[in-house]
């Protein structure tokens, strides 16, 4: 290693910085989320500078550098524009054997600043010894996406058990497994979605308890619209902690790939007139998987409270007891409307936007017409490719002009994705002739005249229809 990554106390420690602009600020910055007492020699300070100093936030030497300010410093960072005064800040401070960092000058620096990934009081560094620091930030971005930010509350949360699970586990693996039932569990997610007061309840009764078998939680996860990159952060990290993953033909196999490797996979696909399980069958299974200490990954096309029967599975997992918690996802209307340049409200075609069902829960598609037919708004149908003609002559049979533009979006948001456009006299045909299958979804209203002009991802047709190899940008 060329540097030995080592984390400073710097809480209520002097520390000085030579230069008053802005680089000097955002070293400051650190310093002071540290805690450190900042004194800062510069003839002038930027803007935001001279008032930290007027606030008494930091101590302001008005002048130039002079070797007797390092002194009884506890680090030193030199951050002017001329590297003959660096060079003296680094001399000076290497002859009181005080760190020095010289801002983008490895060679006159004894410390180089990482980039941070804060999650106090977790802290993670990276660095590229100086080399490239473009890199080191890119890598903090990549680390940033992945590590929730309430990890920090996880890890103060922990902090105050440390002792007791040290008392109640003499050995050491024992502790280990321990540790990583409740980092990886109900309890985690409890503590990380602000619900900290139940989770010390838990973490109590689970150190009291001789029988350290995990509980079960269900987590309801929307999947979004098939594109694995829509998926939100908080998803793809319960995707990975799942034991048991129940899913159904509207997510996509790409999505199924990010699940952990070993976790059980259930499918519990719904079709119309062809349900693999009834729905009370579905929210029971949930309820005797998380009864028996498992993580059960309910993971649902677009978003579960968007005709996702999200609601009807948590009533079920309420009335049981069984903890559980919902991750929102992309619902599929927005995701196939965006990706097919369709907006679902334009101040010239659409004031207001409507999304129905194309059937109900006894089959019938009994809508609300009237409301469904106004001028200048868009409808959006879920789940109505196999009563598109029903539903077309039913718009036209209460006052929807026949020629009203329509779309049919199948799996949007993917690689497969397709966009036919017609009118409510001819989608029924369109739909027939290309053989268009589920999961799709079909858009009524004049912003559909918009997709010509703004589709980016694939060509909208309204005649045979082609896969270009790769999105069009």
């Amino acid at each position: 290693m060329d540097y030995f990554p080592i984390f400073l106390k710097l809480q209520d420690a002097p520390c000085l910085v030579v230069g008053g602009g802005d680089v000097a600020l955002r070293k400051i910055r650190l310093l002071k989320a540290a805690g450190a007492r900042v004194t800062v020699v510069a003839p002038e300070l930027a803007t935001e500078l001279g008032e930290m100093a007027q606030q008494d936030v930091l101590r302001w030497l008005p002048g130039y550098f002079s070797p007797e300010q390092v002194a009884g410093m506890r680090l030193v960072v030199a951050a002017t524009d001329q590297r003959t005064v660096n060079q003296q800040v680094s001399v000076a401070a290497q002859a009181h054997n005080i760190p020095v960092n010289v801002v983008d000058d490895p060679e006159l620096s004894t410390y180089i600043t990482p980039a941070i990934i804060d999650r106090s009081p977790l802290v993670i560094a990276v660095s590229s010894g100086g080399a490239v620091p473009v890199l080191a930030r890119l890598v903090r971005a990549r680390l940033e996406s992945i590590i929730p930010a309430g990890f920090g509350l996880l890890a103060a949360f922990s902090a105050r058990f440390r002792d007791k699970v040290k008392a109640r586990f003499s050995d050491v693996e024992a502790r280990r497994a321990f540790w990583e039932s409740v980092l990886e569990g109900p309890l985690a997610e409890a503590v990380m979605n602000g619900r900290e007061a139940a989770a010390t309840l838990e973490m109590e009764k689970r150190l009291a308890s001789q029988d350290d078998t995990p509980s079960g939680a269900v987590y309801l996860v929307g999947a979004g619209p098939g594109n694995p990159d829509l998926l939100t952060f908080r998803a793809l990290r319960l995707m990975q902690q799942a034991d048991v993953v129940l899913h159904d033909n509207l997510v996509a196999p790409e999505l199924l790939e990010l699940v952990r490797r070993d976790a059980e996979r259930i499918y519990v696909g719904k079709a119309r007139a062809n349900h693999s399980l009834p729905q009370e069958d579905i929210n029971l299974l949930m309820v005797r998987l998380a009864s028996e200490g498992k993580r059960v990954l309910r993971l649902k096309g677009g978003d579960p409270f968007t005709f996702g029967r999200g609601g009807e599975e948590i009533e079920t997992l309420a009335e049981h007891g069984i903890p559980f918690e919902v991750v929102p996802g992309i619902t599929s209307a927005n995701g196939a409307a965006s990706y097919a340049g369709i907006p679902l409200t334009h101040r010239d075609h659409a004031q207001s936007v409507t999304f129905v069902t194309g059937h109900r829960k006894d089959g019938s598609i009994n809508l609300d017409w009237p409301a469904l037919t106004r001028p200048d708004q868009t409808v959006v149908v879920y789940m109505g490719l196999t009563m598109a003609a029903e539903l077309c002559a039913a718009f036209i049979q209460h006052g929807k002009p026949a020629d009203t533009p329509v779309a049919v979006i199948e799996w949007a948001t993917t690689a497969r994705q397709r966009t036919l456009t017609g009118t409510l006299s001819s989608l029924p045909a369109l739909i027939s002739s290309y053989g268009v299958a589920s999961p799709a979804l079909i858009i009524v209203g004049s912003v559909v005249t918009l997709a010509d002009k703004l589709a980016w991802y694939r060509r909208v047709e309204n005649g045979p229809v082609t896969m270009p190899d790769s999105p069009q940008t």
